[in-house]
């Protein structure tokens, strides 16, 4: 049996750690051992608990409670506490996704010790290095063993990088193994997808007309602590709810609800408060996502992961933000970058909402990613 140490801390780390959870315990229970660490990235109740309540997934075996901080501080703490949990459980591997800061912090610690790396989400590149998430998995990448991409275009990536399609075994970070695999998360959007009505009433409350609604989410630092661009956006989706009648439904993360009174003009934020088809939610779980998801007629979002789900379930896409790690989603013509430039994101949405016959191609698997990964790491690191 192989020890995996999983690292999670911030929201979508926990709904893929979900994935690869029931993988191990439905096919791999008798060879996969896992050892879960909490780093408290995201320590609000909403952002982080609900989840391992709402998705089943194991608790943490261990909880670092770093919290918020900057990002120096707070990436150090995350090392200093992941070292001692790997040379106290002595793992085969340490478990990695996406491109978070507790991401950063788990390749940092596991490769000082040459404990090996598996990146989940590898290869993913927007490159623009002055986001921190960009500079985090492109690290990451460059110290792992097992590189998983979900897509096509992040394995050209790795490629394109150095790594070789030719090494063979036995793995390391000297020479390592990627892979084009699929994506967990669409595994997750499957298996949750029928699950999220049921156990929902989101829909509901808000009295949202099935197909006929915006879901729209703001996050990033760069949208929420610049008042240009947060007054953008905002003004953007409250005049596409008012020209085009259409209801607009905003589950809002914990940092940009402290943002709104201080950086937004009083009179935008009078005119959203007054306007009764902007809905401005608490933040949504991972299955209310879903039923909005499912139940929208577009998404506008600065998330990369909240862009892959509204392709899951078919919904067009204006990304605010000035580019994208899933550019096959720009390519294939079901998404549009339109930053936080007013004019751009109601053009977007006008020209989304119009297009006739738009395609989905089977981009990201056949929804048994984490059965797959389970596999390879059985195989490569006994």
């Amino acid at each position: 049996m192989i020890k995996i140490v999983t690292i999670i801390g911030a929201r979508p780390q926990i709904i893929k750690a979900a994935a690869l959870s029931r993988a191990i315990k439905t096919h791999f229970s008798a060879q996969i051992k896992e050892i879960i660490v909490h780093t408290g990235q995201h320590y609000d109740e909403n952002m982080s608990q609900v989840f391992f309540d709402e998705l089943g997934i194991p608790a943490p075996d261990y909880n670092l409670n770093v919290g918020s901080g900057s990002h120096g501080k707070q990436t150090a703490a995350m090392i200093t506490g992941i070292e001692e949990i790997l040379v106290k459980e002595k793992p085969n591997a340490i478990v990695l996704y996406g491109d978070t800061n507790s991401t950063l912090a788990g390749g940092i610690a596991a490769s000082k010790i040459h404990v090996p790396v598996v990146h989940i989400e590898a290869g993913l590149r927007s490159y623009n290095k002055a986001m921190p998430e960009e500079v985090n998995r492109i690290m990451c990448d460059h110290v792992s063993t097992l590189l998983f991409s979900p897509t096509k275009t992040g394995f050209e990536n790795l490629v394109k990088e150095g790594f070789k399609i030719t090494n063979t075994a036995p793995y390391n970070a000297n020479n390592p193994k990627i892979y084009h695999c699929g994506d967990v998360m669409y595994d997750n959007s499957l298996y949750f997808s029928t699950v999220a009505e049921q156990k929902t009433a989101i829909i509901w409350k808000y009295n949202l007309p099935k197909n006929n609604f915006i879901l729209a989410t703001i996050h990033r630092n760069n949208n929420t602590d610049e008042p240009e661009r947060l007054n953008a956006l905002f003004s953007a989706l409250n005049k596409i709810s008012t020209l085009e009648n259409v209801e607009v439904i905003l589950p809002l993360h914990p940092r940009t609800a402290k943002l709104l009174e201080t950086n937004l003009n009083p009179v935008l934020l009078r005119e959203i408060k007054s306007n009764k088809k902007f809905h401005i939610a608490p933040p949504a779980s991972f299955l209310e996502m879903i039923a909005l998801e499912k139940n929208c007629k577009i998404v506008m979002t600065d998330s990369g992961g909240v862009q892959k789900e509204a392709f899951y379930f078919e919904k067009p896409c204006v990304i605010l933000r000035p580019e994208t790690e899933w550019i096959e989603l720009v390519e294939c013509g079901t998404a549009i970058i339109a930053d936080a430039n007013e004019t751009k994101i109601i053009e977007a949405y006008k020209t989304l909402t119009q297009k006739q016959g738009m395609q989905f191609p089977k981009l990201y698997g056949d929804g048994k990613a984490s059965e797959f990964i389970c596999g390879e790491m059985v195989k490569h690191l006994a």
